[in-house]
């Protein structure tokens, strides 16, 4: 293999397991569509996505999703939902994607795919967390949009633009890692607070 493909390669690799912890049904569905119709040379690993099968099924939930998605609180509880979908998805595509090299490669490919899944799921489901705080609607649908531009525009780099997808990746990896603690140190916050009006922040008095 050749710099130039594995380059291509490793950026199918992150693009798919990175997306897949924002979006997973959309790049099941459009990975699978671009093979099956010639568009996208698929590694012999991930055939199947291009399965009519495989692609009514990731097509429906592409549409439950998108809708689930935009609707506030429902789409937290889909988030905590597909904490145990995503991350492992995130981490058998890019094992999938590399399947033809030999088992360390593979299982550096599954390890690093999950924490990329991991990493983009979490704070995914964080910030619209903190989002949904807020009474009115609308940021959480724009927010739910950015993510699909972000989603498609990411997966587009990744298979034709693949090093400035690596280089922008690295970038979001260290952006992750400085806002993820930050969210999450927010949403401790306003379970306290929340906690606190309904009175079960407080503790019971003590016995005279």
């Amino acid at each position: 293999m050749g710099s130039t493909e594995l380059i291509e390669t490793l950026a199918l690799a992150a693009g798919l397991a990175w997306a897949s912890g924002i979006r997973l049904y959309a790049v099941l569905f459009l990975t699978g569509a671009l093979g099956r119709f010639g568009y996208l040379d698929l590694p012999p690993d991930l055939h199947w996505l291009g399965h009519p099968l495989a692609l009514a099924a990731s097509g429906l939930l592409l549409v439950v999703e998108f809708a689930a998605d935009k609707v506030p609180g429902l789409d937290s509880l889909w988030d905590a939902l597909h904490t145990f979908i995503r991350i492992p998805a995130g981490a058998l595509l890019a094992a999938a994607t590399l399947g033809q090299h030999d088992a360390a490669v593979t299982l550096a490919a599954a390890l690093s795919g999950g924490g990329l899944a991991a990493g983009a799921h979490f704070t995914k489901a964080a910030s619209r967390a903190l989002i949904n705080t807020s009474p009115e609607p609308f940021s959480n649908v724009a927010a739910s949009a950015t993510e699909d531009a972000m989603v498609l525009g990411g997966l587009w780099a990744a298979l034709f633009l693949p090093v400035l997808f690596l280089a922008l990746l690295l970038l979001y990896v260290a952006a992750t890692l400085w806002l993820l603690p930050r969210l999450w140190r927010g949403l401790r916050k306003v379970f306290l607070r929340v906690s606190t009006l309904l009175g079960t922040g407080t503790s019971a008095p003590r016995p005279q």
